[in-house]
């Protein structure tokens, strides 16, 4: 019994070491932009659980907490698939700018707009690249996370001077195939 509560005892101790480390493979973090209290390594989101590490630490590094990216694309894919645009409202930094750098840019103001305009925006095609994408396939830069070809990119936005509070949004959505004059994979502005 007591070798057992030793080993426990040991896990214990060097698991949690980590727990504030922003580089540690076992439970990646924001560097410095939590958003709120970052869940202990033992209790990561299921949809998580599965992911990549080297996904939770490009998402940590460059957007921002990776449980709270995984929760945002989670209810991204599913109101899409519903064609809910009171759901994804929500999820969008206004003000944004949908096509941006084409010549048929849609300015939306307000989450009313977007929602007004949701069909003319979450096309059949953009649809299509959010249900598809897999967490672990995301393209992550420092610009943050893209859907497809850069049809979507979600965006860790700072909320403070020294960006120590950030909040993980949708930055820029854009029609990719045809229709637009933006190239693939091109960042957001």
């Amino acid at each position: 019994m007591r070798n057992k509560t030793a080993l426990t005892a040991l896990a214990l101790i060097t698991a949690f070491p980590f727990a504030g480390c922003s580089k540690s493979p076992a439970a990646p973090k924001p560097q410095e932009t939590p958003v709120a209290a970052a869940p202990t390594p033992a209790a990561p989101a299921p949809e998580t659980a599965a992911a990549s590490p080297a996904t939770d630490q490009s998402i940590a590094d460059n957007v921002g907490d990776p449980v709270k990216f995984h929760e945002l694309m989670t209810s991204l894919q599913q109101a899409a698939q519903k064609h809910d645009p009171s759901a994804i409202a929500p999820l969008i930094r206004y003000p944004i700018d949908i096509n941006p750098n084409t010549k048929n840019v849609i300015h939306i103001r307000t989450p009313e707009v977007f929602i007004a305009q949701y069909n003319n925006i979450i096309t059949p095609h953009i649809a299509d690249i959010i249900a598809k994408q897999k967490y672990d396939d995301l393209f992550v830069s420092y610009r943050g996370a893209m859907f497809g070809d850069g049809e979507v990119w979600i965006t860790g936005i700072c909320k403070d001077k020294g960006c120590k509070q950030t909040d993980i949004k949708i930055s820029t959505i854009q029609n990719t195939s045809g229709g637009s004059n933006q190239p693939p994979h091109t960042a957001p502005r």
